[in-house]
């Protein structure tokens, strides 16, 4: 029995990871010379305790080029830090920004960001929106190529996804996943055109959408409840007959998510529940994880048989080359983190389970406020 599940595991990873090969091939890239966008464009901040991002994120923004008219819109989400301060002083009067005072009150059936992000969508005024999270740092040519991407590939809605810098050691082994999960098992050719809400990714560290397609929807009103909103917003684009979805955004931007190891799992409990659509889904998807990626691993330490041990050495090797080829593409670290992917798995489990814990005794919250 043991064998039949470490080879089936095994088999599973070596599919897995050619899938990766077919993604990494499909994976579309923002032009490195971009074309001048003559459209408006606004590129929107919200921001709530983001003293130490907003001043680089806000500089970058207004710094960008291949615009030829473009403003920038920071929402100060009641923060109760300097960070509307910090945004101001870093415009240093610049006419293209602007800062919007938000609060604390929400509307009934609102969270906090998706609350303003929607002040942030009514106050655009370009045919393109850009959500730009407060601790992304963007290249300034991004906006530009990203645009240049989206119109030439007649999408409505791309997320540029950033290089994700990793400081501390379980940043290492969990950021990684967000990328490779993608580029592993979503197939991204039929991903950008289906409707289907399983065959959606998304991140609104940085997102753009075309400004009418976001009015058709209902904007961020669509997602209003949405703890993952970026892919829910996407979900409501492609529902809509719209198309679009993740691109390469290694060289667009770069982010540091979580800084440190509390921040880290308090972020990913706050809204793994969600990611899966219920209990049996989360444990089927880990499930599937472990049988994938642990399982082999595991067996080579501890299995007797050598024909089991040499088909673990097989699925380990698959999931390690994956991760490799997906660290090389997104500008992440190759060696020797993705020899820890069965270690990163499990780490992610309990990210889910502990996020369901948290949601069953109501003690989920973000940056103050409690999540429902």
């Amino acid at each position: 029995m043991a064998q039949f599940v470490t080879v089936v595991g095994s088999i599973g990873a070596l599919g897995a990871t050619a899938h990766t090969v077919y993604n990494l091939r499909r994976l579309r890239t923002p032009p490195s010379s971009p074309e001048p966008v003559s459209e408006p464009v606004s590129i929107v901040i919200p921001a709530r305790n983001e003293a130490d991002n907003i001043g680089a994120c806000v500089a970058a923004a207004l710094t960008s080029t291949g615009l030829e008219q473009f403003e920038v819109i920071v929402l100060d989400d009641g923060s109760t830090d300097l960070t509307a301060q910090i945004a101001e002083n870093t415009a240093q009067g610049d006419p293209r920004f602007q800062l919007i005072s938000g609060g604390d009150a929400l509307p009934d059936g609102w969270l906090g960001k998706n609350w303003a992000c929607a002040r942030l969508g009514t106050a655009a005024t370009g045919s393109v929106i850009a959500f730009l999270d407060a601790d992304v740092v963007v290249h300034e040519t991004g906006i530009a190529r990203s645009i240049n991407l989206m119109r030439s590939a007649d999408l409505d809605i791309v997320c540029p996804y950033p290089k994700q810098v990793c400081g501390s050691v379980a940043e290492r082994l969990v950021q990684p996943l967000l990328q490779w999960s993608w580029l592993t098992l979503l197939p991204l050719g039929i991903a950008e055109r289906s409707p289907r809400p399983e065959l959606t990714a998304g991140n609104g560290q940085l997102l753009l959408v075309d400004h009418q397609v976001y009015e058709r929807i209902g904007g961020h009103a669509a997602v209003r409840a949405e703890v993952l909103e970026d892919i829910a917003l996407v979900r409501a684009v492609k529902g809509s007959g719209g198309r679009g979805g993740v691109v390469d955004g290694t060289e667009i931007a770069r982010c540091r998510m979580y800084d440190g190891t509390q921040a880290l799992i308090d972020g990913y409990t706050k809204s793994l529940w969600s990611a899966f659509g219920s209990p049996t889904g989360s444990a089927a998807t880990t499930g599937l994880l472990n049988l994938l990626y642990v399982v082999p691993p595991v067996a080579v330490v501890l299995s007797q048989s050598r024909t089991t041990k040499v088909w673990g050495a097989i699925g380990y090797s698959a999931g390690v080359a994956g991760r490799i080829m997906t660290a090389r593409r997104t500008g992440g670290r190759a060696i020797p983190d993705t020899f820890a992917h069965p270690i990163s798995i499990g780490i992610f489990t309990y990210l889910v389970a502990e996020s369901w814990r948290r949601r069953r005794d109501g003690s989920l919250s973000w940056r103050g406020r409690a999540l429902p």
